[in-house]
């Protein structure tokens, strides 16, 4: 995972659109969801497929950030901000569970951990993060474009990315600091060892508009590096599209997903992964 980021001062706060700072575009507003690690309940998408029929253009895109888009979304009178019951429909979705991190929920995993093959199930791990981002009001103030990768199999290895870990067997895995490599730590503590650094990155970035957004930014290192641990994975393929092992990859279109798309999927599974290659795993423990 490495972090090429411009060495250029910045002159502006970052705009990575959310929900509450939606952005603008010619046809209107677009807004980003952040499912932790790309898990999505079927349930959750139906509702967000509605809500981009009738207030959007009727579609939901994916991201190389396994997140989730609708855009053509109208503006409430003399703003760039969501009319109140658009607001209130995408959060009836379960998608947007703290306003306040509405850009910080930022956690890209491996789409096939748990489900098949990997050094580990990082799910828990997904799910232990997400809280702890949540529950610190401090964690809020992330940059939209601050990432963490959790990766266990080495199919993020290539993924610009802040912070992460990669697992090298069920217990234990490294941390990906910037750049470089931190300590190995276990897993069932990794979350709080990634919540930690992120407070110690947003004290060190400084303020105003040319605060740093990424940990390599950062003057001096956030940690101090390490070698990789040889137990490591080596760099594994991007996963294609089609039956890969733990379920079906299925592609999704530049324009996104329309409503008899999106119930084709949903009747597939209860949950189902959006990956960071532009398309949704149906999980074949759920079909």
């Amino acid at each position: 995972m490495s972090s090429k980021v411009s060495a250029v001062p910045r002159s502006r706060p970052d705009r990575c659109p959310g929900v509450l700072r939606p952005w603008r575009a010619d046809d209107g507003l677009l807004v980003r969801l952040r499912p932790p690690g790309g898990r999505v309940s079927s349930a959750s998408l139906r509702a967000l497929s509605r809500v981009a029929e009738r207030y959007g253009d009727g579609r939901v895109r994916v991201t190389g950030r396994a997140n989730l888009q609708v855009r053509a979304l109208p503006a409430a009178a003399g703003g760039d901000r969501l009319p109140g019951d658009v607001l209130a429909a995408v959060e009836a979705t379960g998608l947007l569970p703290s306003r306040a991190h509405d850009v910080a929920r930022n956690v890209m995993a491996s789409p096939q951990t748990g489900l098949a093959g990997g050094r580990a199930d990082l799910r828990p791990l997904v799910a232990d993060l997400d809280a702890g981002l949540r529950a610190d009001r401090r964690l809020a103030a992330l940059p939209g474009r601050f990432l963490h990768v959790l990766d266990d199999r080495g199919d993020l290895a290539d993924r610009p990315g802040d912070l992460g870990v990669v697992a090298i067997d069920a217990h234990r895995g490294q941390l990906r600091v910037g750049d470089g490599w931190g300590e190995v730590v276990d897993l069932a503590g990794a979350a709080e060892a990634l919540l930690d650094l992120a407070r110690c990155f947003l004290e060190r970035r400084g303020q105003g508009p040319g605060a740093a957004w990424h940990v390599a930014e950062l003057a001096e290192p956030l940690v101090e590096p390490h070698l990789p641990d040889p137990g490591l994975p080596p760099p594994a393929s991007a996963l294609p599209h089609g039956p890969v092992p733990g379920g079906v990859h299925v592609p999704v279109p530049d324009d996104g997903l329309d409503r008899a798309a999106v119930e084709r999927l949903c009747a597939a599974a209860p949950v189902l992964v959006v990956t960071p290659w532009r398309g949704v795993l149906v999980p074949e423990e759920s079909r």
